[in-house]
């Protein structure tokens, strides 16, 4: 099994750059790539506040700090992945936006070097299919905030080989996170469960059965959830929530899977949550 201590993260929204800071932090040399240069400066901006704001609370110390940023490298192009060890996608939740990046990726990066997704309901096992040498392609899902969040949800394709489940696990554990192994069935196991009942909570605010405010202290208070639905989606992206819906949906027909129309006319209307400003709650002055 490849020794992995250079990880190559494509994708520097709040997850490719949130698995950036956990990298760093765990002693992983990354490098984390986007296409817009503009982008990976906020990106890199975002990773010293928060490690700043973790050595003001005390959970870091300046020295750790210093020496996990010295471990970042951004770069907007694609070749420094011929270095890695680790690729980790974390870009558009699009099949073909996918494709298209482990085609590329694929031309350049080592013939042993393990490729991820962080996709929460793509197929594992279809994206495998435009890498050479699909044995080494495995689904690492994380969860938003990443340096936060504890699960990792390895996902088996296919064609997937053992080894590289090993070595994603090991990744995970390096990271501090807690490893479970799904097989390639959409939506995975998180998701599958998750994600219809945050549709239901969409359902149930358009039919008037209860308010955000009411469905969220529900959430907390009756099912010990730390945060509730609304919250929670607000936080991820109401836009990735459709997105995953709408996988699920189509791969299964099933029709509790559907979309909420509620869902559909919030991402059109760019309530998308705490990123765009407002989603069901209002963050423009937060």
């Amino acid at each position: 099994m490849r020794d992995i201590q250079k990880i190559f993260v494509i994708g520097s929204g709040a997850m490719g750059t949130g698995i950036a800071q956990t990298a760093i932090q765990s002693g992983f040399q990354v490098t984390l790539q986007d296409v817009s240069g503009e982008q990976l400066v906020r990106a890199r901006a975002g990773i010293e506040k928060q490690l700043a704001r973790s050595v003001e609370k005390g959970r870091l110390t300046a020295a750790d700090s210093a020496a996990a940023l010295a471990r970042l490298t951004i770069s907007p192009e694609l070749k420094a992945v011929k270095d890695a060890d680790l690729i980790i996608e974390a870009a558009s939740e699009k099949m073909e936006v996918k494709k298209s990046i482990f085609k590329g990726v694929c031309e350049l990066c080592a013939d042993d070097a393990i490729l991820a997704t962080n996709t929460s309901s793509i197929s594992i096992t279809a994206l495998s299919g435009v890498v050479t040498k699909p044995e080494r392609f495995v689904g690492m899902h994380f969860f938003n905030p990443v340096p936060v969040m504890k699960l990792l949800e390895i996902v088996r394709g296919l064609n997937t080989a053992e080894e590289t489940i090993a070595a994603a696990r090991a990744v995970g554990e390096r990271l501090g996170k807690v490893c479970i192994v799904s097989a390639d069935s959409v939506g995975f196991i998180v998701n599958r469960l998750l994600d219809p009942m945050i549709n239901e909570a969409f359902d149930l605010i358009e039919r008037g059965v209860g308010t955000p405010e009411d469905i969220d202290t529900g959430c907390k208070y009756g099912l010990n959830w730390p945060m509730g639905p609304c919250e929670l989606i607000d936080m991820a992206g109401i836009d990735i929530l459709l997105a995953v819906m709408e996988t699920i949906y189509a791969d299964t027909g099933d029709s509790k899977y559907r979309p909420s129309p509620l869902l559909r006319r919030m991402v059109e209307a760019g309530r998308l949550g705490r990123k765009s400003g407002r989603g069901f709650y209002d963050y423009t002055e937060k």
